[in-house]
Parts: structure tokens; sequence; C-alpha cells
């Protein structure tokens, strides 16, 4: 579990997220729904400490506020990261970028070249849960896109993370690989009580695989429901600014 509470961002005189108070369950699959600049990045940064909350309290099961850096370390030990650009290192095998998840725990030279066979198991016990056991040993720049993000949950994985963040995970990808990405990132986190916030701007795929949509608009928090319940006038909410009369909501594909 980690609760928000009255948690916002400025930089200056630009407001980034609005103070918010909001809280995420273990084993949930939360998607962050909006358009470009809505704060979706930032939450999630906020819930890493990666950006540092101008305001407001952020508390964690097992660690409480993260009001000190030995809890804010504590923290990022227990978060999985997943990114859309996935951020591996192309000339490493897949197995060496899956066992940087130990970094966290170990340091950069132990989990990466010194990884003992604990390590090396987790890693591929990980990959295997992705489906690429089998390329284990191949050059990450030599995946397909869709392997390359598989790898990146797998990296995650071997952190045995606690709650996992994901931005944009399948912006890069195609319909039919986002679509099984997505699968395998829920059922992961499902059969491991996993907490999962997941960024997206595809309505169709928040709607087919979150158990709770949070919309953003302008830093601010429009929407948090079920996917069933999120109707138009939800979804314009989240992407029509106040006073706009020309955006539109977008329109979706079927995957």
């Amino acid at each position: 579990m980690i609760a928000l509470f009255d948690v916002g961002v400025r930089y200056d005189t630009t407001i980034a997220l609005h103070p918010l108070t909001i809280r995420f369950d273990a084993g949930t699959f939360t998607v962050l729904l909006g358009p470009s600049g809505a704060g979706k990045s930032t939450l999630l940064r906020c819930m890493n400490h990666l950006v540092t909350p101008s305001s407001g309290v952020i508390e964690v099961a097992g660690v409480g506020k993260l009001n000190t850096s030995a809890r804010i370390r504590a923290h990022r030990r227990r978060i999985g990261m997943i990114f859309q650009q996935h951020q591996l290192i192309g000339r490493h095998t897949a197995l060496r970028n899956a066992l940087l998840g130990s970094v966290a725990s170990t340091g950069l030279l132990r989990g990466l070249w010194r990884a003992d066979r604990g390590q090396t198991y987790r890693a591929l016990a990980a990959l295997d849960r992705v489906g690429l056991l089998g390329k284990a040993t191949v050059r990450a720049d030599r995946l397909s896109g869709g392997e390359q993000q598989r790898v990146g949950i797998a990296r995650a994985l071997t952190q045995q993370p606690d709650i996992v963040l994901a931005d944009e995970p399948v912006a890069s990808l195609d319909p039919e690989t986002a679509v099984g990405v997505l699968s395998l990132l829920r059922e992961i986190c499902r059969q491991d009580g996993i907490t999962a916030v997941v960024s997206l701007h595809q309505v169709d795929l928040a709607r087919r695989f979150a158990d709770r949509i949070v919309g953003l608009s302008e830093g601010r928090l429009v929407v948090d429901d079920q996917p069933g319940r999120i109707d138009a006038a939800q979804l314009t909410r989240i992407y029509r600014s106040p006073g706009d009369t020309h955006r539109s909501v977008p329109t979706t594909k079927e995957c």
C-alpha cells in the first residue's frame, strides 16, 4: 500500500501537480489516464521520490512516512520501474539487463558483474515468467520492441518489488504487442500481489486492463472510478481543458 496525502509539485510559478490525496492498495492494477502534460509522469515520479513533492506526505506500508533519506532508500528498494523506452543496455544480454534489478539491494558492481547464484536464478526465473528464458543470452539490441519491454518487466521482477510503477510502457509498441505486454504485466502483478500503477493514454487499453482508472488533466485529479463506470462525460473531463471547446476525446482503436 502507498498513500499520498495532499501531495503537490510546483516549479517556481508553474504547478505540475495540484495537491491530491490518493491511495493505492496491494494487488491492484491502477491506470493513470490522461493526455501528454496531464501530470501522470510527475505523479509516478513522486511515488518513488524521483521528484520531490513540494507539499504533502507520502506513506508506505512497512516503511512509514517518506520523510527521511533512509526511508526513501528503503522504499526505492521495493519499487520496480518500467519505462516507455525500456532503458536497457543494448550491448548487454537479456540476462545481464534483468540482473540490474538487483542493483538496488546489492550495488552496481555486484548486481551486474558479480551476481551470486541466487541473483542469477531470480533473473532467469523472471525471464522465464515473461517468456524469454530462451533468449537470456541474446543482446538486448537484437530483441524486438515487445521483447525488450518484457526484459524491462523481468528486470523489475528481479528486484522482488512490492510496487511496480510503469510510465507509458506500451506507447511505442504496436496494438497487438501492447495487449500482450499489459496482459502479462497484469497477470504477474495479480499473482504476486504487487501494487501496480501504470500510466497510459490509450482509453481502450485502460478500460480493458485496469481495476481502477485515475484520470488527470492539467495536473489535477479529475476522475477516480472503475473502468466500467467511466463514461463519455468523465472522458471529456480528462481530455478537455476548462473552456476548451475544440479538443475532442481521442478515438481509440480496438486492439
